[in-house]
């Protein structure tokens, strides 16, 4: 196996995945496969942690069937929680003011906004596009509120929702450029743009669980589907893209997997991480 500038690669000693368009399929299933193969890394003595846009009780679902023992980075590293679901590493939220001009932003493309604290999520619409399927998703409900005012004291994310995609990526650049260097804005879905602190990003997850682990970014493998995965992709020694993800992901990857409903998650583990480490022994 080769790194990115050609040379050979660092042994890896620590995956991080993204969940949804990832580890689990389209209707969020986790499979035999990919949870075997998450057994086999930690058999291989492989360290293994996953990081998403949800909430952190939005991945407690993942906890047992992957036998999970390190640090979680929920909000895209906004909240980083150990598996317990109660001891919190590490917590980053928008900064004071920040909140109320990033949904304006939002308000300006006419999405809807959503609004998660470190606890809660408020919707001012429960009928409103991906409500229900997120409340599925995540394994909990909203709470329906008429004001965000007065809840933007522990902002972890904000997030604009469309089903318009242009909208929604015409919204990322200006969202970006209304919040500057206070946030990190990126669509985690094509009818998502996630907000968060501008350290809550994925490729900040990588640093801060290299830190954790005292494994070096060279020896951490990333694999996800998303833009704002290629942050992740940016700062591990080997990053996977998946076949569900857009020509620009899989280009910015050193690899490219099948898709999430093709396996692409097990087949990118056994292929790039597992069967890469046997072959250096």
């Amino acid at each position: 196996m080769a790194s990115k500038n050609g040379r050979p690669a660092q042994p890896i000693r620590l995956v991080i995945a993204d969940v949804d368009g990832t580890l689990v399929t389209q209707e969020k299933v986790l499979t035999k496969r990919a949870a075997g193969a998450v057994l086999r890394l930690h058999e291989a003595g492989i360290q293994f942690s996953v990081t998403s846009g949800r909430p952190p009780r939005g991945m407690a679902m993942l906890i047992d069937p992957l036998k999970l023992t390190q640090s979680l980075a929920a909000f895209n590293g906004g909240v980083l929680i150990k598996p317990d679901l109660k001891t919190v590493v590490d917590q980053k939220f928008l900064p004071a003011g920040v909140p109320e001009k990033v949904i304006e932003a939002i308000e300006n493309h006419a999405l809807d906004v959503w609004v998660y604290t470190d606890t809660e999520w408020f919707v001012r619409d429960p009928d409103a596009p991906h409500v229900a399927r997120e409340q599925w998703t995540v394994k909990f409900p909203p709470t329906v509120v008429k004001t965000f005012a007065g809840l933007l004291g522990r902002v972890a994310k904000i997030v604009g929702v469309s089903d318009d995609h242009d909208r929604v990526a015409k919204c990322e650049k200006d969202v970006q450029l209304a919040g500057g260097t206070h946030i990190s804005a990126a669509r985690s879905q094509p009818y998502y743009l996630d907000v968060t602190h501008p350290q809550a990003n994925k490729g900040e997850v990588v640093l801060s669980l290299s830190r954790l682990l005292n494994i070096p970014p060279a020896e951490i493998a990333t694999i996800g589907d998303m833009p704002n995965d290629v942050l992740m992709f940016q700062k591990s020694g080997v990053s996977i893209a998946m076949g569900n993800a857009s020509p620009e992901v899989q280009a910015a990857a050193t690899y490219v997997t099948s898709t999430n409903e093709e396996e692409g998650f097990a087949n990118a583990m056994e292929k790039f991480v597992l069967n890469a480490r046997s072959a250096k022994v």
